[in-house]
C-alpha cells in the first residue's frame, strides 16, 4: 500500500461521529492525516460525542489514535504546510462541514487554515470533498454546492444507504464514511456493496 496525504477538516455541522471514524479509518490504513477541528466542531464533540472537551489535547488522545502519523493543526496555523499548494497532499475532506463553512468555500473566502487548505485545493485541482449534513436545504445551500462541484469540488451528502441491510449506527455511520473513501480511491470493507 502506498501511503497517501490527506487534510481532514471536521465543523460544527452535526455528525462528528462520521469525522473522528474518517480519520481513524485513514490513520489504521497507514495514512498520513492532517486534521483541522472548527471551534463549533470542539462543541459538537461535546454535545454529541459527551467528550469533555476542557483539555482539547486529552479530548484528541480519547477521540484519534494520536500513535499514528496524525497532525493536528489549529485554525489559525497559516505557516502549516498544509496552507500551500507547494505541499503535496493527496486531497481534503471536510466531514461533516457545516453550511457557513460550505459558504466561504464557495465565494473564496479563506479567514482560517480549514478554508484556506480548501481553496488550495480547488485552485490545484485536487481532490476537495465535502460531507454536507444539514436538512433541509434552501437555494442558497444548494446554490454553493453547486459552486464547488463547478470547481471540481464533490460533493457527498451525509445520506446513509439501506439496501446493505444496516443492523446498528456502526453499520449506517460506515457507510457513509465509506463512500468517502470510496471518493478518494481508499480501499475499505465497510459496507457490503450492491452485488457482492
Amino acid at each position: 500500500m502506498t501511503k497517501r496525504i490527506f487534510t481532514v477538516g471536521i465543523t460544527g455541522a452535526s455528525g462528528a461521529v462520521y469525522g473522528v471514524r474518517f480519520v481513524n479509518t485513514l490513520l489504521r490504513a497507514g495514512h498520513r492525516v492532517h486534521l483541522i477541528v472548527s471551534q463549533a466542531g470542539w462543541q459538537v464533540f461535546y454535545h454529541e460525542l459527551n467528550e469533555d472537551t476542557s483539555d482539547r489535547n486529552a479530548c484528541l488522545e480519547r477521540l484519534f489514535e494520536t500513535d499514528r502519523d496524525l497532525h493536528i493543526h489549529s485554525l489559525q496555523d497559516f505557516s502549516a504546510p498544509i496552507a500551500s499548494g507547494s505541499y503535496q497532499n493527496d486531497g481534503m475532506i471536510i466531514i461533516p462541514c457545516s453550511m457557513g463553512t460550505l459558504a466561504k468555500i464557495a465565494q473564496g473566502i479563506s479567514s482560517n487554515l480549514l478554508e484556506r487548505t480548501a481553496d488550495v485545493m480547488l485552485k490545484e485541482r485536487r481532490p476537495l470533498v465535502i460531507v454536507p449534513r444539514e436538512t433541509p436545504l434552501h437555494s442558497i445551500h444548494l446554490g454553493n454546492m453547486k459552486t464547488i462541484g463547478d470547481m471540481g469540488g464533490t460533493i457527498v451528502p451525509a445520506m446513509p444507504g439501506f439496501y446493505h441491510q444496516p443492523k446498528t449506527m456502526d453499520d449506517l455511520i460506515n457507510f457513509v464514511v465509506g463512500k468517502v473513501l470510496d471518493q478518494l480511491q481508499v480501499e475499505h470493507d465497510l459496507f457490503t456493496r450492491w452485488g457482492d
